[in-house]
């Protein structure tokens, strides 16, 4: 089972999962696709822009090749742990030198895989979407031809063909959202590895820490010079029509998508 329960020898660690990494072949990264990872701790500019981040541990971050275009063969030779992402990370070698990709679920060291429109839609396998059978299961997917992978990276995520039209492929993404994608670009056959991510509990908020997640304050808890939902007597509501994040704006349900959203067919709040 790649998710444990640890001994309840805290209140902190009563109910606490952690990852048993069963399915992790090397432990050490590759040093020649690692490069330095700065931290700016929510800010930019100097101005914070992102809130309750700061600290952590120390990381380095390995280098995914998103686009994996100048290669037709590889063979995967490890699957690596990568500590800036919720999937697992795999190590292939190929003609010219070696490279990391978000690895599928079941994929195992050894296995061959094979890049571009000759290719056949095995696991792990990536080509144009064109060239993939309506109802597979795809990763790692081009919103536009040749910029490199952007959506369905996180851990456990998929998303399936479902349709096609003139020059794009009707796509549904895991939110429910069915989207028009060029034909042109590329996906990678499967699921993402690492499914059980999501059901891990941190157990404390220390753990938080580490990952560089600093403490949340209610609105409601702080003074009116602090905050939209600041002041009144003891446990008050708001006192306002609508929730407003620090700065005043709307907040909880605004909507901040542009409309109107040319390439999306069906929206996710209609997932059924």
């Amino acid at each position: 089972m790649p998710v444990k329960k640890v001994k309840p020898t805290s209140n902190a660690r009563r109910g606490m999962t952690v990852d048993t990494f069963t399915d992790i072949t090397k432990k050490s990264p590759e040093k020649s696709l690692l490069m330095p990872l700065k931290k700016n701790a929510g800010r930019s500019l100097g101005k914070i822009t992102i809130r309750h981040r700061g600290g952590g541990a120390k990381r380095m971050y390995r280098l995914i090749d998103f686009k994996q275009f100048g290669y037709k063969e590889a063979e995967v030779t490890a699957i690596e742990y990568d500590p800036n992402r919720s999937a697992r990370i795999a190590l292939i070698s190929f003609d010219g030198g070696k490279g990391y990709m978000v690895a599928p679920q079941g994929l195992k060291v050894g296995q061959k895989l094979e890049f571009g429109d000759e290719a056949e839609p095995r696991t792990g396998n990536r080509m144009s979407i064109k060239k993939i059978p309506i109802g597979t299961q795809v990763f790692n997917v081009e919103m536009y031809p040749g910029r490199g992978a952007q959506l369905v990276r996180s851990a456990g995520a998929s998303a399936q063909i479902v349709g096609r039209e003139e020059g794009f492929v009707h796509l549904r993404l895991p939110s429910g959202e069915i989207r028009k994608i060029n034909e042109n670009s590329w996906a990678s056959i499967g699921n993402v590895s690492n499914p059980e991510h999501n059901i891990i509990k941190i157990g404390k908020a220390g753990r938080k820490r580490w990952m560089g997640i600093r403490p949340t304050v209610r609105g409601k808890a702080m003074n009116p010079v602090d905050h939209p939902h600041g002041g009144g007597e003891g446990g008050t509501d708001i006192g306002l029509i609508h929730p407003k994040t620090p700065w005043g704006a709307p907040a909880l349900g605004h909507k901040t998508r542009r409309k109107p959203a040319p390439m999306v067919i069906r929206s996710r709040k209609k997932k059924r």
